[in-house]
């Protein structure tokens, strides 16, 4: 016989399991049209045509064009006015400041309680890599999910040291990916004969890590309800300052962080984070909110990730506000390509590269010849120049100029590089430059053979 309290219970479960089952059955498209209606947003501007040069919304690579709101937000002014005249009114005062607009109208807020994530080694290789013999650690982060079973999260993570190393190594760790089953997997743009980046990263006695984002957060708007983000929200639908994928995908790298922490292999003070295009994003957005992260590789990481929201290049914030690509953000986002104008944001990407301060962020482009014209290498080097005043104020090194180089000019002697290739959308040309830039912060164990 059914008391009246299991009666109410099972009614609950019944309530919350159709609440449930109909947050996972939206559409990216039904979910996108839910922000809107939440944002009292009728409709959004086209995003940029990219593929199509005669669209009334072709996407613009005229530079005579490309800056309509050419004044940026000054990351040294407090929004009473007030100069920045110190490092510790940066870190007190503007900071906050800046990540609090970040968190609410650009990549959404972290949940104040996230599940721990347990790792475990599944499994261990010994082999040789590039004449260096090396241990491969197949690692899982399973996030607790016994608050809401309904939504597993088990991030994979590859970690790779030199087996003979005389001590805990730097660690440069990539946002990897793996194409689902199924998929066809287009031809990458050729890169540059030689070892491959893991290659590079070995000869130097470093080691390497892989992290796979879609473990952590699917890339897509109909998966918001599941992954980590669907995990803290119980299934349920995003608030509009919620976390979107990007803060997702780094809230990830930073629990990879705390296992290497654990790991005796691993310089947990010596990590730095990579990622190339939509990871390079990512990885940017990891090293602003992580200060643990001691470097950052961001390559073409574009629109959302170091290209000035305020320029008019290639893909633009109406690109990333549209359906295919929201949830990398937070839903108040959208209001930008919407009733509002780029100049109506609060702060802009250059802020974000000073958020990184004073620690070393190398930025990175392909040629627009080559393809890469989509991620505006300009508008990402604006950026760069645009962080130099926080990182000189906190007694670190700018660019030494804000003038954009030519091609393959590699700036690297201050704390913020940057370096433009002629090779198209691809890391890959840029690996060794990076590495240069990388060695003068990250220094290998020195084995007791080549001591004096």
């Amino acid at each position: 016989m059914l008391t009246a309290r299991s009666l109410r219970a099972s009614l609950a479960l019944a309530l919350f399991g159709t609440a449930a089952a109909r947050a996972a059955q939206l559409t990216a498209e039904q979910d996108h049209q839910r922000l809107m209606d939440l944002l009292h947003i009728q409709s959004l501007r086209k995003g940029a045509d990219g593929r199509n040069p005669n669209a009334p919304n072709a996407a613009n690579y005229d530079e005579s064009k490309a800056n309509p709101y050419p004044t940026l937000p000054d990351p040294l002014v407090l929004k009473n006015g007030k100069k920045v005249t110190t490092a510790k009114m940066w870190w007190k005062q503007r900071r906050p400041q800046i990540v609090e607009d970040f968190d609410r109208e650009i990549y959404g807020r972290v949940p104040k309680h996230v599940p721990k994530v347990t790792w475990s080694v599944t499994g261990t290789d010994r082999e040789t890599k590039a004449s260096v013999p090396v241990i491969t650690k197949h690692l899982i982060g399973h996030v607790d999910n016994s608050a809401y079973p309904s939504v597993k999260v088990d991030m994979q993570l590859t970690l790779t040291t030199p087996a003979h190393a005389a001590g805990p190594v730097p660690v440069i760790m990539e946002f990897g990916f793996v194409w689902p089953p199924g998929v066809r997997r287009p031809a990458p743009p050729p890169g540059p004969p030689g070892p491959s980046w893991q290659e590079q990263v070995l000869a130097r006695g470093w080691g390497y890590a892989v992290l796979l984002a879609t473990t952590i957060q699917p890339d897509n708007g109909a998966g918001l309800t599941s992954g980590i983000i669907g995990l803290t929200n119980r299934g349920e639908p995003r608030k509009l300052d919620d976390w979107g994928a990007l803060r997702a995908w780094a809230w990830g790298a930073s629990r990879a962080l705390d296992y290497f922490e654990t790991d005796k292999a691993v310089d947990a003070k010596q990590v730095g984070i990579e990622g190339h295009s939509r990871y390079g994003k990512a990885a940017l957005v990891t090293m602003a909110y992580d200060p643990r992260f001691a470097i950052a590789y961001v390559s073409s990481s574009g629109e959302g990730g170091a290209k000035l929201h305020r320029r008019n290049w290639g893909e633009l914030v109406e690109n990333v506000a549209g359906t295919g690509e929201y949830h990398w953000m937070a839903g108040n986002f959208l209001k930008y390509a919407g009733p509002l104008t780029w100049n109506d944001l609060p702060v802009d990407s250059h802020e974000l590269v000073a958020l990184c301060a004073p620690r070393p962020v190398f930025i990175s482009a392909g040629s627009v010849e080559k393809g890469d014209g989509w991620v505006d290498a300009k508008g990402m080097f604006l950026a760069a120049a645009g962080a130099g005043p926080v990182y000189r104020l906190l007694g670190k090194k700018d660019m030494g100029t804000t003038e954009f180089p030519p091609i393959e000019t590699p700036l690297i002697d201050g704390d913020v590089a940057f370096r433009q290739h002629s090779g198209g959308h691809t890391p890959a040309p840029n690996w060794p430059t990076f590495l240069t830039f990388a060695s003068r912060y990250l220094k290998g164990p020195v084995s007791s053979s080549s001591s004096p």
